[in-house]
């Protein structure tokens, strides 16, 4: 496989030539930190950026913020492989780029990168398209679910990005997330003379609260709810005729997550019954799925890393410790890829103000294009050799098939419970 190691070697040389230019990339998205779905500033770097560098670029591609640039080889007999890389590039309300979005953004255009400038020096054992996406609104949202949506992975074979952390890792438990916001709806009143002829939404918001509070000691070790009182009222001497709380609810699987929502919301409308208001819930963002593990692109992704002075964590309290959520969770159910977590030369922790300043630091960048340099290594991989494709692709079908009995279970337990409700509602 000499030719195979001339293009990982040539796949380093690209990245480490651009260098400077995807180095002032990320700093420039670092230092004009933009939410979910406004990302403009970003989107018009990333495609004046790819423009440059003479892709075919289609920008606002279904979302405002998000773009498309795509490459392809030379034709050959054999059937092409679609290639993809994601960017992110949203980030935080008031601490800026505190997740690290700027070099996610800058690891998927270098190993795209890296990856073209290795098939251009060569004749492929296939042709090969390269795309990369620009998936804004992961923070708050759910960009890549509109991508899905509207078909943006629909030929693709397999997809790759990776996102900063702690240590390097090529998998770690990320879960599923559903959002709540609960609106609750009383009567006002004054406070002093005539409080009983008001109904207070405050209270239903802190029964809830504590209703949630009160289920943690018959929750799984695995699941998570955490939320905020996002309004309680005006004025003390009015009893409040409005509340709105918001909550997020984790857990590793979809199975999971069902159950939990189910035991939320009966504290939430239990909260309701009790003290006589009326309740309103509903779901701002999509729901975020559980990241589908796959095994043989992780063992490939680990040699190359290791290739490069990769040290992959082994502590266990890190690989089977919740992580956070994200929505390439949904793209694992609709594509194989794969989604590491890279060092960046700092212990700080995630959405704090030290993972800002960390993030846009000139040494995460070394650690930024060796992840770029791994990704584009592990995708000439699978390029060459078609049974590890084929691999990826059974352990794909095989995790993600399971998923879905899973899936179509809780689909059919809530088209019955919904039918008993609708039973129950007629006889009243």
């Amino acid at each position: 496989m000499a030719l195979l190691k001339q293009c990982k070697q040539k796949v380093c040389d690209v990245i480490e030539q651009e260098s400077e230019k995807l180095h002032a990339l990320s700093q420039d998205i670092w230092k004009t930190p933009e939410l979910a779905y406004k990302e403009h500033t970003a989107h018009q770097l990333l495609t004046s950026f790819f423009s440059s560098q003479a892709w075919e670029v289609q920008a606002h591609y279904h979302l405002d913020t998000a773009f498309r640039a795509q490459w392809t080889s030379e034709a050959t007999d054999s059937p092409p492989l679609h290639v993809g890389f994601l960017c992110e590039y949203d980030a935080l309300p008031e601490i800026g780029h505190a997740c690290g979005h700027n070099l996610i953004a800058e690891v998927g255009a270098a190993a795209a990168l890296g990856l073209r400038g290795a098939l251009e020096s060569v004749q492929p054992p296939r042709q090969v398209q390269i795309t990369v996406l620009g998936t804004p609104a992961e923070e708050d949202g759910g960009g890549k679910v509109d991508l899905i949506k509207a078909g943006a992975f629909e030929d693709m074979d397999v997809v790759f990005m990776a996102h900063p952390a702690q240590d390097d890792a090529a998998y770690l438990p990320d879960v599923a997330i559903h959002d709540v916001t609960v609106k609750y709806y009383g009567k006002a009143s004054h406070a002093a003379a005539y409080p009983w002829e008001g109904i207070n939404a405050l209270d239903a918001a802190i029964l809830a609260y504590n209703n949630i509070s009160v289920l943690r000691q018959q929750m799984k070790p695995t699941w998570r709810v955490h939320g905020i009182i996002k309004n309680g009222g005006v004025k003390p001497n009015i009893i409040p005729t409005y509340s709105e709380l918001e909550f997020y609810l984790r857990a590793p699987s979809l199975k999971d997550l069902a159950d939990l929502q189910e035991k939320a919301h009966a504290c939430f409308n239990s909260a309701a019954t009790a003290t006589g208001c009326k309740v309103e819930l509903s779901s701002t963002s999509h729901d975020y799925f559980n990241v589908l593990p796959n095994k043989t692109l992780a063992k490939t992704y680990i040699e190359n890393g290791k290739q490069l002075g990769m040290q992959f964590t082994t502590d266990d309290l890190v690989l089977n410790a919740l992580s956070g959520s994200t929505d390439f969770g949904n793209v694992t159910y609709e594509v194989p890829g794969i989604h590491p977590y890279f060092f960046i030369g700092s212990k700080a922790l995630n959405h704090t103000a030290e993972y800002t300043e960390a993030s846009g630091s000139k040494e995460a960048q070394y650690y930024t294009l060796r992840t770029a340099k791994s990704l584009a290594m592990s995708a000439l991989d699978v390029i060459f050799n078609p049974e590890l494709l084929e691999s990826i692709r059974q352990d794909w079908k095989m995790v993600r098939q399971v998923e879905e009995e899973i899936h179509s279970g809780i689909a059919n337990k809530a088209r019955t419970r919904a039918a008993g409700q609708d039973v129950l509602h007629a006889k009243q």
